[in-house]
């Protein structure tokens, strides 16, 4: 019975993933045609999650269901460095006027824990618990410069996704770019997730090796001297939140 009840909850845990990751809810064949499991056993976990309101439906797809969003503000609402990083996003905001995220390392993506948009930003995007491949992302990028570069192959899949054609998708690339963040101490990015957009991050450095990190969006066509502007203010920010972190005693 055990391997079984072990079976169901990995199911489980698939299906609010897959669900989690579609822009649009999904229908039973296109939940099975994403997970692989049988439609039989589809059918009964998808009438469970209903039921207890982790998975909503119209009748004929299902979406991520409210429970999902208590358990996801649960972990925010528990993270003891939190509260001191959306401090530091407040105030690298009104220093830079650009939007500022802190993000953490999952596996082989980043995950937004908090932003603070730009006051002049006009289409917002929703960040909070948004996850994006590292490799595309400064945030991303300056966490896996903490790993070594074999660790960094075993960890990313092959090939690299693209989101945008600037993109890295090569891993050699990928690899000569870490270095240069590892040398530099930070990471820049032009456009390789969104678009008309730029970014510089920086490890936040309170974990060994650096879990989280802290970055400035800004438009791609920004002059150098504004960059430069930019990054100085990441570091200063990131440098002091990781200072408060690690005086806090904060792990």
């Amino acid at each position: 019975m055990e391997p079984l009840m072990v079976k169901s909850a990995e199911r489980t845990v698939r299906i609010l993933e897959a669900l989690a990751a579609s822009p649009d809810k999904l229908t039973l064949s296109e939940l099975q045609q994403s997970t692989g499991f049988p439609r039989s056993s589809l059918h009964a976990l998808m009438r469970t999650l209903v039921e207890l309101n982790w998975v909503e439906t119209d009748g004929s797809a299902f979406g991520i269901g409210p429970h999902a969003l208590l358990t996801g503000t649960a972990y925010l609402d528990k993270d003891p460095a939190l509260p001191l990083a959306q401090e530091t996003l407040e105030d690298l905001r009104a220093e830079t006027g650009q939007t500022a995220h802190f993000a953490r390392r999952d596996e082989a993506h980043v995950l937004y824990l908090a932003t603070r948009e730009s006051r002049e930003a006009h289409h917002v995007i929703p960040r909070v618990g948004r996850r994006l491949p590292a490799h595309v992302t400064a945030l991303g990028q300056v966490l896996l410069a903490q790993l070594t570069d074999d660790e960094v192959k075993a960890l990313l899949p092959e090939p690299l996704p693209g989101l945008t054609e600037h993109s890295i998708v090569d891993v050699a690339k990928l690899t000569g770019e870490l270095d240069q963040v590892r040398t530099r101490g930070w990471a820049y990015e032009r456009e390789q997730g969104t678009p008309g957009v730029a970014c510089v991050a920086v490890a936040v450095d309170y974990r060994i090796p650096a879990t989280d990190a802290i970055s400035c969006s800004m438009p791609a066509g920004l002059p150098p001297a504004e960059v430069e502007k930019i990054t100085d203010a990441v570091i200063r920010h990131t440098r002091k939140l990781a200072a408060t972190l690690r005086r806090e005693g904060i792990r």
